[in-house]
């Protein structure tokens, strides 16, 4: 008889933009690998036990695994590209590299499903883990960033998505899945508004009212966000998934957009931000950076949801 091959289920990496968020990173004690284990491999069930209470609430969380953790957690060979963060030190700003074994990226359209969702993650999780990082992220009007500018309109649609996103055959262990870049900017909002909205469309590269896109500048000069983050090669345009969101408290001050970026390729995220830092060409430096401090900075790769469900009894 013919082998019988199991569907590979993706986690929901393509999952509707939604009104909330959490991003929730955290490192795993070595001697508690194993209730990690089990978490992540009953994760569907649990996102099913939370979303039940309010079908229409599209709660999701996508879950992704670190390079430092993945061979004693999974008990399988590292997906091709994944490694630590690489940071990245211009001439005036660094993208720093911070730690993080797990991540849980917690989507729903009402806050308290997220929250929820998150407490009994954390619960079931108990002192197997330490959090590094957690960020609730909101959805900003006609999604926009806190500097007033539309986030995300470049996106992947219809087939292009998961040709964008997922891993396929040159990679067929871990077929599926995706690699997920994350870091945490922090906004300077005061010296920003300061700036005329010319000159925030000129680092943007968009018109704010609209969100029409300008004009690259000439090679070699001073280039807009918008064209330092797009890549291309002689294969064409590389894209990838963004669910930024803002989040920030103003009684403290404090202003940002949480970066995710999904992506088939790990080398684009990082090329995109190599272009950002270290400039294009090297010194001039992404213009928004100036406005825009990065805090956090880890990679982490997102399994197939069949991979996950499959941990506690595959891996030892």
């Amino acid at each position: 008889m013919p082998e019988r091959r199991v569907p590979i289920a993706p986690q929901q990496v393509d999952a509707p933009l939604t009104s909330a968020a959490v991003f929730l990173v955290v490192t795993v004690r070595d001697d508690a690998l194993a209730a990690a284990r089990a978490v992540l491999a009953g994760i569907d069930d649990l996102v099913a036990s939370v979303g039940f209470r309010h079908l229409d609430g599209r709660l999701s969380c996508t879950v992704g695994i670190g390079s430092r953790v993945w061979e004693p957690l999974t008990g399988s060979a590292p997906p091709a590209e994944l490694h630590p963060f690489v940071e990245m030190a211009g001439a005036t700003h660094t993208a720093a590299s911070t730690p993080g074994d797990l991540l849980f990226h917690i989507r729903a359209e009402r806050q308290d499903l997220c929250f929820e969702l998150e407490r009994l993650v954390l619960e079931q999780l108990g002192d197997a883990v330490h959090v590094e990082d957690e960020v609730a992220g909101f959805r900003y009007f006609d999604a926009r960033d806190l500097l007033g500018f539309v986030d995300g309109s470049a996106n992947p649609v219809g087939p292009a998505l998961p040709e964008a996103t997922l891993v396929g055959a040159e990679d067929s262990a871990v077929a599926g899945g995706s690699y997920v870049v994350v870091q945490k900017y922090l906004h300077d909002l005061s010296a920003w508004q300061r700036l005329s909205t010319e000159e925030q469309e000129r680092i943007i590269g968009h018109r704010k009212a609209d969100n029409v896109e300008l004009d690259d500048a000439p090679e070699g000069s001073q280039q807009a966000h918008k064209s330092l983050a797009t890549i291309t090669d002689a294969q064409g345009e590389h894209d990838i998934l963004r669910d930024n969101m803002p989040f920030g408290s103003p009684a403290a001050g404090e202003f940002g957009t949480y970066f995710i970026g999904y992506s088939r390729r790990l080398w684009v995220i990082e090329k995109m931000l190599e272009r950002m830092f270290i400039g294009d060409p090297p010194g001039l430096h992404d213009r928004l950076l100036d406005f825009s401090t990065a805090r956090t900075g880890t990679t982490f790769f997102a399994p197939s949801a069949t991979f996950l469900s499959g941990l506690d009894e595959d891996a030892g």
